[in-house]
């Protein structure tokens, strides 16, 4: 009986034993259970969210381009593009037979879309063809029967209603690089476009807005299933350009023939009302993607319509600059307008021969007179005076051999030299022999078209520091852009020129256009209300012998085109109360007073008929 109570009490522990053993796994899978279910259902809720739902960015619709007055220039338009669902289709091959019936698909695209295939999953939708004409959307569209996995989508395309006339100025935009992919989400967009040049490059940021998303429901092979919520994106903003859109197309067209160049400019804001680049190029072709021969035919083109010399393109002023040694002169005392020198159609220095254009010469000459008439020689007399390093100095205030940094790259500085320049450079000492081709604006010297625009500026408007631009606002109506519009004449600083020395120069630009003596005189307008000054000029970009000098020069329709004359001319409108500048500059064109000068007279006229407050 003791050993069966003892076998009981050994039972009684085990059961206890087991039972504890027991409560205490149920406890311990409880708690964990507890833990997993309440403490953290937050973290495996979004787990299993994650394996259910898919985030997917939306393209923000692109910000327009706006002239002064609210003209589109850069606008979005349909775009209507043929796509592929690769798991859809049974023979890749048989489809794309079929489908190269209706549209070109070319070697370019089969290579894209081969590499599309390999990168994305077979269920995501392949771009084949954008940009595609209705004709060919309605074929795709009767033919969707035989052509399994193809479809239509339409999205939206970068649009210029100009074209080339507002090329340089807005630029254009291309599909991003594999590299910038890795940048930014917003990149991985198929067909997404961003700013590679021009005003669309400068405010690419802006003008592209921001990204929406939208949730996606998706099964276990990311497949869509459902759209769950969607949040939309902010709209690129609208950039507001100082361009008067008419007259940029304008002057364009006159353009056209030349490689040429011209900027229009306010005198007492520094709107640029036009800048304009001959021969151009068509910005919607990038947009669409240049063919191989599209591309080959614009880099073989001699006069690069992809620079933008307006702003890039650097020229010997010619006898342009004439009015900054003038100014120079008049400010140091030098010359006064009755101060003359006799022009007997060359100076010699030295065993050199320095000639005016007229060979006979042009007798006497004074400041106003050597303006109007052109006359070399009297400039060769009062830069070998002034020495380089004035004249440099007043090319400076001026405005020459500076950057403005309008918003567009590749702008030039140009070049004005000094005897420091040329030691630190050349590691030369200055001869003045270099300072006299300076006196007429040849030698070393370099200025864009667009600092030819601010230096005519700043000799007409009284001599205030006008600086050009060319943005007047981002996403602001009319009237906000008025009202907000502080660049006015008073807000500039004077460069300290006295105004009787300004107001010297000025009336013998008038004698250019309207003295019968004037270079410019068969250029003028007869109208008193439309008249303009201006200055002529004419440089040589290849050297004249001393034998071709005996027999007579050669005409520049009788030589080969790279060897002509560039022809340059500014000028300034109207007459009595200026507003308007321009300057323009054809090259190899000849002269600056049968070429250029009517062009600019023609230019001028426009604005001045056309172009609001």
């Amino acid at each position: 009986m003791f050993r069966d109570n003892e076998r009981h009490k050994t039972l009684s522990r085990r059961s206890l034993f087991i039972i504890g053993g027991q409560i205490a796994l149920l406890s311990g899978l409880v708690s964990r259970m507890y833990y997993l279910q309440v403490v953290e259902s937050e973290k495996f809720k979004t787990l299993a969210d994650e394996n259910r739902i898919s985030y997917r960015i939306i393209a923000p619709k692109r910000g327009r381009i706006l002239d002064r007055y609210g003209r589109l220039m850069a606008i979005n338009k349909l775009n209507y593009r043929v796509m592929m669902v690769p798991e859809n289709v049974n023979d890749l091959k048989q489809i794309l037979e079929k489908l190269t019936r209706i549209i070109d698909l070319s070697r370019y695209d089969l290579l894209r879309l081969k590499r599309d295939i390999k990168r994305y999953r077979s269920f995501t939708p392949i771009l084949l063809k954008e940009n595609l004409e209705w004709d060919k959307i309605a074929k795709i569209e009767v033919n969707t029967e035989q052509l399994e996995g193809i479809f239509i989508d339409v999205g939206e395309q970068r649009f210029y209603p100009s074209g080339s006339a507002v090329a340089v100025v807005c630029g254009y935009v291309s599909p991003v690089t594999d590299q910038q992919k890795k940048t930014d989400p917003l990149f991985s967009i198929p067909g997404f476009k961003v700013g590679k040049s021009g005003m669309e490059k400068f405010y690419d940021i802006a003008l592209r807005g921001k990204s929406g998303s939208k949730q996606i429901e998706v099964n276990a092979f990311g497949r869509q299933i459902r759209e769950l919520e969607k949040r939309e994106g902010e709209q690129g903003k609208d950039v507001w350009l100082t361009i008067d859109l008419e007259l940029q197309k304008y002057v364009s067209q006159r353009l056209a023939r030349e490689s040429a160049s011209c900027v229009v400019m306010d005198i007492h804001k520094g709107d640029l009302l036009a800048l304009v680049s001959t021969p151009s190029f068509d910005p919607n072709a990038f947009n669409r993607g240049l063919t191989k021969s599209e591309w080959q035919k614009i880099l073989n083109n001699s006069r690069n319509p992809l620079n933008n010399k307006a702003i890039s393109g650097q020229y010997a002023p010619g006898s342009t600059f004439k009015m900054v040694v003038a100014l120079a002169a008049l400010e140091k005392g030098i010359i006064s307008n009755r101060s003359n020198y006799f022009c007997t159609g060359s100076l010699e220095l030295g065993d050199s021969i320095f000639h005016c254009w007229k060979k006979n010469g042009h007798g006497k000459m004074n400041m106003i007179s050597a303006i109007a008439q052109s006359c070399d020689v009297y400039f060769y007399e009062v830069a070998k005076r002034l020495g380089i390093d004035a004249i440099s100095l007043m090319a400076r205030r001026l405005g020459l051999g500076q950057i403005f940094n309008i918003e567009l790259s590749g702008e030039a500085k140009g070049l004005m030299p000094t005897r420091e320049w040329k030691k630190k450079n050349k590691n030369s000492s200055w001869q003045q022999g270099e300072t006299l081709l300076a006196g007429i604006g040849q030698g070393l010297i370099l200025a864009t078209p667009l600092q030819l625009a601010v230096m005519t500026s700043r000799i007409v408007n009284g001599g205030k520091a006008v600086t050009p631009r060319l943005t007047k606002g981002i996403s602001l109506n009319k009237s906000d852009l008025d009202s907000s519009n502080n660049s006015k004449l008073g807000n500039f600083k004077n460069i300290g020129i006295h105004a009787t020395n300004l107001d010297l120069v000025k009336k013998s630009m008038s004698f250019v256009t309207n003295s019968p003596q004037g270079t410019a005189f068969r250029a003028r307008i007869i109208d008193p209300k439309y008249r303009f000054g201006g200055k002529t000029g004419t440089v040589q970009v290849r050297r004249i012998s001393a034998e071709e000098r005996e027999v007579g020069v050669k005409k520049n329709k009788d030589l080969e085109w790279h060897e002509r004359d560039h022809a340059l001319f500014v000028g300034y409108a109207p007459l009595s109360n200026p507003r308007y500048v321009v300057s323009v500059v054809v090259e190899h064109g000849g002269g600056g007073s049968t070429v250029a000068a009517p062009l600019a007279r023609d230019i001028l006229l426009k604005v001045q008929k056309t172009t609001k407050s």
